[in-house]
């Protein structure tokens, strides 16, 4: 079955102030604090978001590049990471919001972007 929305998954030191601003314009957005994932691993949260078909964003780009070469070589999928620098929560809305609007739940699946 083909999926047209990206559901995202903030890590946790995603902002959630990006979760309550992604919501409020009819996208769905997860933190680590909604979903009792506080104080996992990188490797366990990607594990998670994968699991459950959800988009990971994350700042933290040097640990998710590496997981998402290990999914690749291990044959495991995953519904995505955005990695995003460090920005105003704004900021980093509007140029998600971008990403979300131009960009299938199929397209992103097993792919990194960069915001």
């Amino acid at each position: 079955m083909s999926r047209l929305y990206i559901d995202l998954y903030l890590d946790e030191d995603v902002d959630v102030l990006i979760a309550k601003l992604v919501r409020a314009r009819g996208f769905a957005a997860a933190t680590t604090q909604d979903s009792d994932q506080i104080g996992n691993t990188d490797q366990q949260q990607l594990n998670y978001a994968a699991e459950h078909k959800k988009t990971l964003l994350t700042h933290n780009r040097v640990h998710f590049e590496n997981l998402a070469r290990e999914y690749l070589e291990q044959e495991r999928s995953h519904y995505g990471i955005i990695i995003a620098g460090r920005r105003s929560p704004y900021e980093l809305v509007r140029r998600l919001l971008i990403v979300l609007n131009s960009v299938t739940a199929d397209e992103i699946e097993n792919r990194v972007r960069y915001i």
